[in-house]
This record gives structure tokens, C-alpha cells and sequence, in this order.
């Protein structure tokens, strides 16, 4: 069998989002065990090196165990996506059930502005990456994205193609990955550019995150503005009295 789908979309992939639901569906509990790669393997009609590669990513998931050569061991059922998590637009997609897509509208460097240069803690000589991204959600137009990348992470993602769908994933090939991530959720009211794009009306109401994301050093990777369609999202906050990650702020 080939190691694509139908659809063009790795077969590893595929195999990992079958496994993700039967964890989120309690089918081997905290602390079970998967089938065997072998056993995988001769279940999806793969490779064992397809079946490795969709537990590397549940292993990146934090949902299984991460040995080779042994039955890997669920951790845990899968987290829920909430207000805190940092997870990219496209594997949040993906665990519901949707098929993300992009297109890249336009980006070009800039010179950064007294907003970048705070958020992303650069000197105002140090040219930046703004990237206009329109999100999908199984081809329904979803998002807007305004996304701002400091010089080094611009220069890997200025020469992706405009219909890459997940970034993230290609900046963790290249080694920087996210370890944080601050979001500021409020709502604003459609621009013309929102309304081209996201085929709305100037002045409906969207939902916007602002996020700023660093790597495990703390230093940012990205500063982000992005605008979602009424009905495409919804945030969870859990609190606790162990532990409020919530805070509030008036709008400025």
C-alpha cells in the first residue's frame, strides 16, 4: 500500500490521527499499552518506519511513551486544547476532525515598529517578516492571520511555499520549537481586509488572539494577530484554586 492517502496526505499522518482518537476514546487507558509496531504495521498494511513516524508524533503530543522497540505506553488520554496551550492552528484542526489549510496573501520584510520591537524584543534596525495568512477549515474560510517573525525565523519561512499548511511543523524540522506562548483573546470588529477575505461584513464581530510564542531559551519566535469567524473556535479555560492561569485586562 502506498504510504500516501487518497488525498495526498502521508499515511503516517493518517495512522497517527486514528490512534489519537482511540486514546481520546479510553480504548487502552492511562498507562495501556499499544499493539506492537509489528502488530500496527500489519494492521495498516505499512511499513514499521510509517508506524515510527505516527508515534513520533503522538510521542511530540505528549500521549505516549517514547522508547523504540517496545510497546509504547499511553501516558495519558489526549489534553484538551485549551485557553493556555500553545498547539498550531493545523494539529488543532486535525484533532477535531477538520482538514486545515493556508494561503499566504502576502509577506515581505519590513522595518519592525515600536509594537514589534517590544513584543518581540528586537532594536528598531532589525528588519522583520510580516506574513497575511488565510486560514481554512475543510475549504470554509476560517481565519486571518497577521503574523510577524524575527529575522531568523523568517528566513525559514520566507521560502515555504504559500499553501504550507502547518509552519510549525516545518520550523520543528528545522530544530526551533515552542515552549511557551502568551495569548490575549478579545474581540474587535471586521476590517475591509477581514471582510475580503474572510467574506464577512466591515464592523461584524470576529475573535481575535493575540499570541507571542518563545522557544525554550525565551526568546520569541513570533508575534501574532489573528481573527476568527464567529462559530470556528472556541477557547477553554480551566481554573483552579492550585492554579488560575487566567487574568483579566481592560481592553486598550
Amino acid at each position: 500500500m502506498s504510504a500516501m492517502t487518497k488525498a495526498g496526505e502521508p499515511r503516517y499522518r493518517r495512522i497517527a490521527e486514528e490512534l489519537r482518537t482511540a486514546i481520546a476514546d479510553h480504548a487502552y487507558g492511562p498507562g495501556g499499552r499499544l499493539p506492537s509496531e509489528e502488530a500496527l504495521a500489519a494492521h495498516y498494511e505499512v511499513s514499521r518506519g510509517t508506524i515510527r513516524q505516527a508515534l513520533m508524533l503522538l510521542r511530540h503530543d505528549g500521549l505516549v511513551t517514547s522508547r523504540r522497540g517496545t510497546r509504547r505506553v499511553v501516558l495519558h488520554d489526549a489534553p484538551v486544547q485549551d485557553f493556555a496551550e500553545m498547539q498550531s492552528f493545523a494539529r488543532w484542526a486535525r484533532s477535531i476532525g477538520e482538514t486545515p489549510q493556508g494561503t499566504v496573501i502576502r509577506q515581505a520584510w519590513h522595518p519592525s515598529n515600536p509594537d514589534e520591537q517590544h513584543h518581540l524584543r528586537i532594536t528598531p534596525t532589525t528588519p522583520v517578516l510580516r506574513v497575511l495568512r488565510l486560514r481554512h477549515l475543510s475549504n470554509r474560510p476560517a481565519m486571518l492571520e497577521r503574523t510577524t517573525y524575527p529575522e531568523p525565523v523568517g528566513a525559514i519561512v520566507e521560502p515555504l511555499p504559500p499553501d504550507t499548511v502547518s509552519v510549525t511543523e516545518h520550523l520543528e524540522r528545522a530544530g526551533i520549537s515552542v515552549a511557551d506562548a502568551e495569548h490575549t483573546i478579545d474581540l474587535i470588529r471586521a476590517d475591509p481586509e477581514d471582510a475580503e477575505h474572510l467574506h464577512c461584513a466591515v464592523g461584524d464581530p470576529l475573535l481575535r488572539e493575540r499570541r507571542r510564542s518563545t522557544d525554550p531559551a525565551g526568546i520569541p519566535l513570533e508575534w501574532s494577530e489573528d481573527r476568527y469567524l464567529p462559530g470556528s473556535i472556541a477557547f477553554v479555560v480551566h481554573n483552579s484554586l492550585a492554579s488560575t492561569p487566567l487574568t483579566r485586562h481592560l481592553n486598550s
